[in-house]
């Protein structure tokens, strides 16, 4: 049995593929600890497993005021970076130091930096696990932040977007100087490279979504495993789609349902009126996963709000779906194969959109632009055109049949064994041309 230590700041959306990994690596006899944020305490032990509170605690992000500066567009990350992580990273290197003692690997999510000085400090290997493309800064497939505006500079090639990643690099490395700071005061060995992007595992990089989403590249790290997407989102622990819910479903024809993730749902301003409106327009059923948020007054009776349902649950009910375009939301729109209308806000939002718009299955709208008017002319075309339906089906069948939590715990067992002579990315070729054969 090997010592295995997830750690993750940030959303449900950062911590359910981890639960997903963790419950069948612990199915297979491995010991799990948790290092996250404190709230995260209850679910992690309901399910079972040793947790560690790590700093930040959920302060960073449980106002609506403090999430809209971390998803502002312009600002958004250097304000994450240089105002909540690196204030903390001396706390956050503490807490995960303490949770890894005597652990025999650390398997952290994207922007824990204190992960990769704790494994060096106690020489423990660590693996990299990227939820979503952007984590690559590939040349060849570009998906840097402001995606619509590299969408735009997708054909003339990887000269010019490998020159956007390093002006991404230049700027951007300044923001670090805490993690230089801290490896010299911890006599860590010196390293010349943006600890914020250049920041994948030696050991291993988990590539945690599906090769239709995103196909390998030869600019990834070689020791990348591509896995697929890691279904997990509460289903089991007996939250069921309440009677009222199950009557309305039962009542007429499959509605659209409109969400905005666990996240976006804080700040979600006129989201939820648009999207009231619009469906009224189309003369259409909806449901609204509103969060914490107050119901709608004077909802129609075609119309129902409620506070939360697993994903995996209601999509399979919609006809459409629409959403801010987060890697777990987009995932599990993806798998029920229903058609998707994405209103990005930031960070890999506007890329995830980019990527099943042009599998075929959506439509993207700006987050400025959502008016009742232009959503309800977006999920006409979504509702008229019947190959948005056909290839989303024909997506999700393809979604369905892949296993990316086995895959991703095959290539972690590897790891721990010293003797293993397969390479993590020959392991993830493998994959690919098996699902294109």
């Amino acid at each position: 049995m090997s010592k295995i230590v997830f750690t993750t700041i940030g959303s449900l959306g950062d911590l359910y593929p981890q639960i997903a990994i963790a419950r069948e690596l612990h199915h297979r006899g491995q010991k799990i600890v948790f290092a996250a944020m404190a709230e995260y305490q209850d679910l992690i032990t309901q399910l079972g497993f040793e947790f560690y509170p790590m700093r930040p605690d959920g302060t960073i992000m449980d106002t609506p005021t403090q999430i809209a500066r971390i998803k502002d567009v312009k600002t958004g990350s250097e304000y994450c970076v240089r105002e909540l992580l690196m204030p903390n990273l001396r706390d956050t290197y503490t807490d995960l130091l303490d949770s890894a003692q005597d652990a025999d690997l650390i398997i952290a999510g994207d922007i824990v930096y204190a992960a990769p000085l704790v494994a060096e400090k106690l020489g423990v290997p660590w693996i990299s696990l990227a939820l979503a493309p952007i984590a690559f800064h590939s040349a060849q497939d570009p998906s840097l932040p402001l995606a619509q505006f590299l969408e735009k500079l997708r054909g003339l090639g990887r000269p010019v977007n490998q020159r956007m990643i390093e002006l991404f690099k230049a700027i951007t490395k300044s923001w670090a100087e805490p993690i230089y700071q801290l490896r010299t005061e911890l006599q860590l060995s010196q390293i010349y490279q943006n600890p914020l992007v250049d920041r994948s595992s030696a050991c291993l990089v988990l590539a945690m979504f599906s090769c239709l989403f995103a196909p390998p590249q030869s600019d990834w790290e070689r020791n990348t495993t591509l896995a697929g997407f890691p279904f997990y989102d509460g289903n089991d622990l007996n939250v069921a789609l309440s009677p009222a819910l199950q009557a309305f479903l039962a009542a007429g024809e499959p509605p659209i349902v409109f969400t905005l993730g666990s996240a976006i749902v804080m700040i979600p301003g006129t989201f939820y009126q648009e999207s009231i409106a619009a469906a009224r327009q189309l003369n259409r059923r909806a449901v609204l996963l509103i969060g914490k948020n107050p119901p709608p007054v004077n909802l129609p009776a075609d119309t129902i709000a409620i506070d939360y349902v697993p994903h995996s649950q209601i999509f399979p009910h919609a006809c459409v779906i629409v959403h801010q375009g987060g890697i777990g939301t987009t995932a599990q729109a993806l798998r029920a194969g229903v058609p998707t209308l994405i209103v990005p806000y930031s960070y890999d939002q506007p890329d995830n959109a980019a990527r099943v718009e042009r599998l075929g299955t959506s439509r993207t709208i700006d987050r400025a632009a959502y008016t009742a008017s232009k959503v309800a002319r977006e999920l006409k075309v979504l509702l008229e055109n019947p190959e948005y339906a056909t290839k989303a089906a024909e997506i999700g069948q393809l979604i369905q049949a892949e296993d990316g939590v086995r895959v991703a715990c095959d290539a972690i067992v590897e790891s721990l064994d010293p003797s293993a002579v397969k390479t993590a990315w020959t392991t993830s070729v493998n994959l690919i041309d098996g699902q294109n054969s």
